[in-house]
């Protein structure tokens, strides 16, 4: 019989010793999983959801960069981080086209404070976007390593399906047990490929389609900073409490409770005064932030065409002149049409003066 290579009698690792490289595995396209190995045999211990700092020794000098680990602490012998470059990377495409097995790195770490360990609960929402997945990947394992029945669902945007990461990974397990629901949604899909999930951006809809006790369940997100935003904008539309919501950043991961910066979200408020100018027309009508648009002409009798009334159809899209509204829709306009100063009017509201064209 083979010996473990864990040494129970060593201490746990910790970022004095470098680590080796043992295993690099590709995951979708500019995405792989890197997994090391300490050379003491020391084992590894950390939350899930934690990071690591990577000291890569890139052309022009050593860049430090911050993974998420994607592997879980209930497997102590190596650890794993799954990365993915975009245009500008430096540390993630050197790693991708040069970092192999036996090679050894200095590390930092483990850090960090996004971890289900520190939010104990009885209903999880994970929502993610590209790799914002890995965190999410390595709290789902702990809980499935537990022996315990999880209740996670599992929430994940990705462009197209051949680019969610750990698609195999996760479908095993859900297949294998009732308590881990997973939701994947993608914006386009793959040639001659069938594809059975959703299509679209995350969405209020959706969510309450994937998750309707969304109510009830502690969310961890992470992805990118814009999605991250309407993931709280939706959220807070939808009445959710937001003390029961954690996010990680991809820019900058958050080591402990001192550096977790204050998120300051738009909320209409219902005393808040507004108003709101119809150049059109030349009505100007007095309002609270709560008001929406439509509902603001439809009060000073004027008529915008609708349909759906939740931001999804686009039937009440119109000009906006001046001013700021908050708009929180369901897929009904698209990312060009808001560049160019169009609002649904009936997901808008009105932040202080708006001026419109009705």
């Amino acid at each position: 019989m083979a010996k473990s290579r864990l040494n129970w009698t060593a201490a746990p690792w910790d970022d004095s010793e470098q680590l080796e490289c043992a295993m690099v595995v590709p995951e979708t396209p500019d995405t792989a999983t890197f997994t090391f190995r300490a050379p003491s045999g020391a084992w590894f211990d950390y939350q899930p959801g934690q990071f690591v700092t990577l000291d890569l020794p890139v052309p022009g000098g050593n860049v430090q960069r911050t993974y998420t680990i994607s592997s879980s602490p209930s497997r102590p012998l190596s650890i794993s981080v799954t990365v993915k470059a975009q245009r500008d990377s430096i540390g993630t495409r050197w790693m991708l086209d040069h970092l192999k097995p036996g090679m050894r790195i200095k590390a930092y770490g483990p850090s960090g404070i996004f971890s289900s360990h520190r939010h104990p609960a009885k209903k999880y929402l994970f929502i993610s976007a590209g790799s914002g997945v890995t965190p999410m990947v390595s709290m789902t394992t702990w809980m499935w390593d537990s022996g315990e029945m999880p209740d996670i669902v599992f929430v994940h945007g990705a462009r197209s399906p051949s680019e969610i990461i750990f698609r195999e990974r996760l479908e095993q397990m859900a297949n294998r047990v009732p308590g881990l629901q997973l939701r994947f949604t993608v914006e386009h899909t793959d040639p001659f490929r069938a594809w059975h999930g959703y299509l679209g951006r995350l969405n209020q809809i959706m969510l309450g389609l994937m998750a309707p006790d969304y109510l009830e369940r502690e969310v961890f997100c992470c992805g990118p900073e814009p999605f991250m935003q309407s993931v709280r904008d939706m959220l807070i539309a939808l009445g959710y409490d937001m003390e029961h919501y954690h996010q990680e950043s991809f820019g900058a991961p958050v080591r402990t409770e001192a550096e977790e910066p204050v998120i300051v979200d738009v909320v209409p408020e219902e005393g808040v005064k507004a108003e709101v100018v119809f150049t059109d027309s030349g009505i100007t009508t007095p309002c609270s932030e709560t008001d929406t648009i439509l509902a603001v002409a439809k009060r000073s009798g004027l008529n915008i065409s609708s349909g759906c009334t939740f931001g999804l159809c686009g039937t009440c899209k119109i000009k906006k002149v001046s001013g700021e509204v908050h708009m929180v829709h369901n897929g009904g306009i698209s990312d060009e049409d808001i560049e160019e100063g169009y609002i649904l009017a009936c997901c808008s509201n009105p932040m202080g003066r708006v001026e419109v064209e009705v």
